[in-house]
């Protein structure tokens, strides 16, 4: 099964959607999964991970309704205060829905080491139990405190979305490129091939990302890289199948290899059944 491993869907204004802002016109409307399909089947993905955008339980709930008959959802990365006293009561609590697959703090709006703070051990303790995902917003920045992370809790999954946002559209490869290689050296520890086009900017080349996306590929292997469009950001930079193809052509993979980067890992990472 092809799967993109990184789909928003929001409604402005509703179920607590206070981001995108107006002013980002491309994507200030709704999104939602009648949308992405139109885009996906113009490239072969068959399902999505659909991954929350605001830091609310409201936005969670509301995309899991959204997934739950719903079998373009292949699972859903939630959201949930990780820091809060009751937060593994709340992680059962959303865990017994069969499509909740992960959680994801939106850590690059957080103090850079949030994520080592002792008050958070108990959530990530639940979230091993009820085998969740970790995804990692963040940005090179946090990439040393989410080693330390990624050490603390080896029978944790953790998976970097968007390549932990490098500064592309200014073409600076460290020290993200040492940092990215020492997570990657983490077995636990996957990356997300996403959101690259958006960190170019809006006049970008392919050869601008060429350097990002080789680096990834040698560290991560193909087997823990994950593709996804990071729809509909993405189209603040370019669109759905511009970023698919030049996925394909700046990866080369061919045959089981590009099968695993464009489904097969997604569904091995986030505990999906075919």
């Amino acid at each position: 099964m092809a799967i993109d491993a990184h789909v928003h869907f929001w409604r402005i204004g509703c179920n607590d959607c206070a981001w995108p802002p107006p002013e980002l016109t491309a994507i200030h409307r709704d999104f939602l999964p009648e949308d992405w399909q139109w885009e996906a089947d113009a490239a072969g993905i068959d399902a999505a991970i659909v991954v929350q955008s605001q830091p609310s339980a409201r936005d969670t709930t509301w995309l899991l309704e959204l997934a739950r008959d719903d079998a373009r959802i292949a699972g859903v990365v939630g959201w949930a205060d990780l820091a809060a006293r009751d937060a593994p009561d709340r992680i059962a609590a959303l865990a017994s829905h069969p499509k909740l697959r992960g959680l994801r703090p939106m850590l690059q709006d957080l103090p850079d080491n949030w994520i080592l703070q002792p008050a958070v051990a108990p959530a990530i303790e639940a979230m091993i139990a009820h085998h969740l995902c970790f995804d990692a917003l963040v940005k090179p920045r946090h990439l040393p405190h989410l080693l330390r992370f990624a050490e603390s809790h080896p029978a944790l999954r953790i998976v970097v979305d968007h390549a932990a946002k490098p500064d592309i559209a200014r073409g600076e490869l460290d020290p993200w490129r040492a940092q990215i290689a020492a997570s990657a050296e983490r077995a636990n520890v996957s990356c997300k091939l996403s959101g690259l086009v958006t960190e170019a900017g809006e006049r970008w080349h392919p050869d601008d990302l060429r350097p990002y996306v080789e680096h990834l590929l040698a560290t991560f292997g193909p087997r823990r890289l994950l593709w996804g469009s990071d729809w509909p950001v993405v189209n603040l930079a370019g669109d759905y199948s511009r970023w698919f193809d030049l996925a394909g052509q700046l990866t080369h993979l061919q045959g089981d290899a590009r099968a695993a980067l464009f489904g097969g890992n997604a569904m091995r990472v986030y505990g999906i059944q075919g």
